[in-house]
């Protein structure tokens, strides 16, 4: 009985130690958290920054765009595209480049998205291969409308009629509240090309971005498979940072698949 109870309490010695020792590891592990901006680019009398957010582990939750207060202010009467270099630190992401389509009379389909808003695009294909996407292919019609796996799809989403050249084919959820008689104010969509999802988009209307919304992430449909492995979002927020005077529009909750 003596004998085992001392094996016993070196064993609870030992785990009493080792706990110390990890909780003191932690403890001084360094903090690799934080915001990391890319370069500053113009956008109407104002200009925008992509950013990545990272936690203290150097892993990434948040991806998005940052446009200070006068990126709303003198938009162009015309369709109008603004890209953001990613910084180096999103490379843990599958996206490569981020745009915004600033669409000052909307689109199809007439009634839902026919207002001013804005296109969100984070795009997980090169510029090149985005200006790959062009009539001037042969294989255009065929790969605009090679449909991803069902399983690379998410649950219930459907294609738009036609494809875009430089974007690809275009994935709306027909569940969502502007397809059964409410405004639209902001939705998600995906986007493929040629068999692949290739963009993932918040869309929201200039109203409602300038009615500075609170930072409430809205969960997204997700595909049970992805083609590249990578931290993917399950949600996507649509903010105004008080402290920083800054519109914020993001990928959220990043999850590695």
């Amino acid at each position: 009985m003596f004998r085992r109870h001392k094996v016993t309490s070196a064993i609870a010695s030992l785990a009493v130690g080792a706990s110390v020792f990890f909780a003191c590891s932690d403890s001084t592990s360094p903090d690799l958290g934080g915001t990391i901006f890319g370069a500053s680019s113009a956008m109407a009398t104002g200009s925008g920054r992509a950013y990545i957010t990272l936690d203290r582990a150097g892993k990434p939750t948040e991806l998005g765009i940052a446009l200070t207060e006068a990126a709303l202010v003198g938009l162009p009467t015309a369709i109008t595209e603004y890209a953001f270099a990613l910084p180096a630190e999103a490379s843990a992401t599958p996206y490569k480049i981020a745009a915004i389509n600033w669409q000052p009379t909307g689109h199809p389909p007439m009634n839902i998205f026919t207002v001013p808003h804005f296109d969100v695009h984070f795009y997980t294909i090169t510029t090149a291969e985005r200006d790959a996407i062009s009539p001037a292919d042969p294989q255009f019609g065929a790969k605009m409308f090679r449909a991803p796996s069902a399983a690379m799809l998410p649950t219930g989403y459907t294609p738009d009629a036609q494809g875009i050249p430089r974007m690809g084919l275009h994935w709306a959820d027909p569940t969502g509240p502007e397809f059964n008689g409410q405004a639209f104010g902001k939705t998600f969509i995906y986007g493929s090309y040629d068999g692949n999802l290739i963009f993932a988009e918040p869309m929201l209307t200039k109203a409602y971005l300038e009615s500075k919304p609170a930072a409430v992430a809205t969960p997204v449909k997700v595909p049970a498979q992805y083609a590249a492995a990578g931290y993917q979002p399950t949600s996507y927020t649509v903010s105004y940072d008080v402290a920083a005077k800054e519109y914020r529009v993001a990928l959220t909750g990043l999850t590695l698949r």
